[in-house]
């Protein structure tokens, strides 16, 4: 689950450091070799662009609950890459700008220290890009682990439920056999005692006529 997403997600990050290092190095170059380096950060652009759109379209296809996490990770995305493209069009611009750049030239050692601490600066915010980018993985792998995890609880308990079910179902079958027999045992009980009232009746009957029959016998003597 988003292991696609983590994949694209792996090669921004790092297309994105890298491509953050590439403009500092950029705005240190001139001449030919300052059009070759920006030439490079355009096509990684490109190809941010596309692993962006990527990205967009996995997240776009996961379950509701890891999309809306995953998307609100695209935007930051999107505004990094932002950021970037509006660093390269300041460093195309301060190239095509020749007097601008002699006279980066001509400043002296105060310029030149200044550079320097660009260039740590810019340095440090691509290692803090790449550290917010780790930490971003991290984070959604945590997310992701959490949302499986509570999956894995909601199945268990449904099967739990399932088996309380299928028990008391199996409890019901056997109450309904128990009445069966139940109603047999008191339907023969009542058979019998229909029959034993027949035989003792006709016992009563045979008494009684042979007690009868004593007596005439004696009276007619």
């Amino acid at each position: 689950m988003g292991e696609v997403f983590d994949g694209y997600e792996r090669q921004y990050c790092e297309l994105s450091a890298n491509l953050s290092k590439k403009c500092t190095t950029a705005s240190l170059l001139d001449g030919e070799q300052k059009r070759q380096k920006i030439s490079e950060i355009k096509a990684g652009l490109d190809e941010a662009d596309s692993l962006i759109r990527k990205m967009d379209l996995e997240a776009r296809s996961l379950q509701p609950n890891v999309k809306a996490v995953l998307l609100a990770k695209l935007r930051e995305y999107k505004s990094d890459l932002n950021n970037l493209k509006s660093e390269v069009k300041r460093i195309a611009s301060a190239n095509s700008n020749q007097a601008a750049r002699d006279d980066l030239l001509e400043s002296g050692m105060a310029d030149a220290m200044s550079v320097s601490a660009n260039q740590r600066g810019r340095l440090m915010m691509s290692t803090d890009r790449l550290n917010q980018s780790s930490d971003r993985i991290k984070e959604s792998k945590r997310t992701m682990l959490e949302t499986e995890e509570l999956g894995v609880s909601i199945l268990q308990d449904l099967h739990q439920q399932r088996q309380s079910l299928l028990h008391a179902n199996d409890t019901l079958h056997g109450v309904d056999d128990n009445v069966s027999r139940s109603k047999k045992i008191l339907t023969n009980m009542s058979r019998r005692m229909s029959r034993n009232k027949w035989i003792i009746g006709s016992i009563i009957a045979v008494l009684v006529v042979v007690i009868a029959l004593i007596l005439y016998f004696k009276l007619s003597k």
